[in-house]
């Protein structure tokens, strides 16, 4: 057997394996030596997109798509078209995919046979019908898309067909159906009935969609899937980096920042050529935000923004935590605004709620509240039930109604807590707080700050640390030349914890630590842990759980 004929067949047996760097070279290698015919360029193509190596993708699909035409095959030169354009638009060339997309169309005219092309060509038709919010027509497409993929027995565009119909049924607000279709997609996933390309393409558009109507029992569930099956193939890029986006934002609910942090930034690596890099910039720009690193979110929501995804809530949040409350009322009024069917709304309403509070337009925050609660009871979702309750709860404390704030806000802890999420458990304990000093229950407030604060200090919530200080010694906060991160660090050092300890429990090197306790001996004229330590307690700087 020829060196080429070995270099194809074990390059055939690598793709079937999903061994996408030995089938790359294999194939290539075989191709040198004698030019591939269409079937073996179309394993090339696929493993040159799974291997994240784009360029050289659209160069194979287009040597594909020249033999299957010299061949006298227009039906496969018109599949070829499609994944061509796939390819091109999913990077953001969407003139170059068009023109594809064109020519597959006049291949299929002038073969005039009705095939399963003919579906995937409704593919790109029905997404357009998706991108313009109109979700009567994406879904009678994809309708369309899923019986010619039953028609013609080709699992990959009847599993694109229903993944489809789902995206419409959320757009039309049908969350039931829309959940059932994607279980549905999932199930030619899982049991292996689709090829890769299409099998990543489902497992990070349902995810990304158990994500947008806040089902994130199964946005978990499917994310560890998605993990199992990239470790399965370790060569895989694009999806390997969707993962990470994913199951960043889910470490982040869970409260895991740093290992939420380190998620997003690898992903952020991988999709350093796509589109998607535009969430990872995103989730690492809210933890950034959340840790009080304002430079560093900033910078990161701009790039977000760049790659077309949009940055809110998360900036609207930064700008007021920065003082800036009527820039981060335009912002978040106009993306709720610009903000397409009842569920995206509802992601955004919960800020909107928390700055229009903070503006003093508490009428505004009813209205809003109150939608919020109008979706949450439609669509009884478990998260934003919880958003809702929260969000109620404070607009009642606005309202001058403490008694019924605080039945509301203790129901929303119960769901946080249910859901497991330690951030907002942490908040709302600091609203039942302030309630229940209103309420003269100042036992009750300060348990509750007490615990809120030690929750935050964990999480190296940093503005929220300050802001609780500011709320319950508001005098101290005014006094100190200290920065929020150099309060943090004073007050546990004066809790006696060691350099090693404050940068684990801040989520900082220890240089930077003694860094910023330098800065601190300076500004307050001290020279010792032990003055710095008189100091936090006489301005009242150390939170009583420390």
């Amino acid at each position: 057997m020829s060196d080429a004929a070995s270099e194809l067949r074990t390059g055939r047996v690598a793709f079937d394996r999903r061994d996408w760097r030995d089938t790359y070279t294999r194939l290539s290698s075989a191709d040198r030596q004698n030019p591939l015919p269409g079937e073996d360029l179309e394993l090339l193509a696929t493993a040159a997109y799974l291997l994240g190596e784009d360029d050289a993708s659209t160069d194979w699909w287009e040597r594909a798509l020249r033999e299957w035409s010299r061949a006298g095959q227009p039906v496969r030169s018109a599949r070829c078209a499609f994944w061509l354009s796939f390819v091109l638009i999913m990077r953001g060339e969407q003139a170059r995919g068009g023109g594809w997309l064109s020519k597959a169309q006049r291949l299929l005219d002038t073969a005039g046979v009705d095939c399963a092309e003919r579906g995937y060509l409704l593919v790109p038709q029905g997404l357009r019908k998706i991108d313009e919010g109109d979700g009567t027509a994406a879904r009678d497409i994809f309708l369309a898309v899923t019986e010619a993929g039953t028609r013609f027995s080709d699992p990959d565009l009847t599993t694109l067909g229903v993944l489809g119909t789902g995206h419409s049924l959320v757009l039309l607000g049908h969350v039931a159906e829309a959940v059932s279709a994607f279980d549905e997609a999932m199930v030619g996933v899982m049991s292996d009935e689709v090829s890769p390309v299409v099998a990543g393409i489902v497992y990070c558009a349902v995810i990304e969609q158990c994500q947008n109507i806040c089902d994130l029992r199964r946005s978990r569930e499917w994310t560890v899937a998605l993990e199992e099956w990239c470790s399965s193939q370790p060569d895989l890029v694009p999806y390997r980096g969707q993962c990470l986006v994913h199951r960043a934002e889910i470490l982040q609910l869970q409260g895991d920042w740093p290992t939420a942090m380190d998620s997003a930034r690898r992903a952020h690596e991988r999709l350093a050529s796509h589109a998607a890099a535009g969430s990872a910039a995103y989730v690492m720009g809210d933890l950034h935000r959340l840790r009080g690193e304002i430079a560093q979110a900033e910078k990161l929501f701009v790039e977000a923004n760049r790659w077309g995804r949009q940055p809110q809530p998360g900036l609207a949040l930064l700008r007021m935590a920065q003082g800036r409350v009527g820039s981060a009322a335009a912002s978040i009024r106009c993306a709720v605004d610009e903000s397409n069917g009842a569920v995206e709304r509802a992601r955004l309403l919960p800020a909107y709620v928390e700055i229009q509070l903070a503006a003093g337009d508490v009428p505004a925050a009813r209205v809003a509240a109150d939608e919020l609660a109008s979706t949450a009871t439609r669509f009884a979702i478990p998260y934003l039930s919880a958003l809702s309750t929260q969000a109620s709860g404070s607009v009642l404390h606005a309202e001058g109604r403490a008694g019924d704030a605080l039945t509301v806000l203790r129901d929303a802890w119960r769901r946080w807590q249910d859901i497991g999420a330690p951030y907002e458990c942490a908040r709302v304990r600091e609203s039942v707080a302030l309630v229940c000093r209103d309420l003269g229950d100042e036992d009750t407030a300060q348990m509750e700050h007490d615990l809120a604060s030690a929750a935050y200090r964990q999480l190296g919530a940093v503005p929220d640390l300050e802001r609780l200080r500011a709320e319950f010694h508001p005098d101290a906060a005014a006094a100190t030349p200290l920065t929020p991160r150099e309060v943090c660090v004073l007050r546990l050092v004066a809790a006696g914890k060691s350099n090693r300890t404050v940068a684990t429990e801040l989520f900082l090197s220890e240089k930077t630590v003694a860094r910023h306790l330098s800065n601190i001996f300076v500004k307050l004229g001290i020279s010792s842990r032990s003055a710095a330590t008189a100091y936090a307690y006489e301005h009242h700087l150390v939170e009583p759980s420390a």
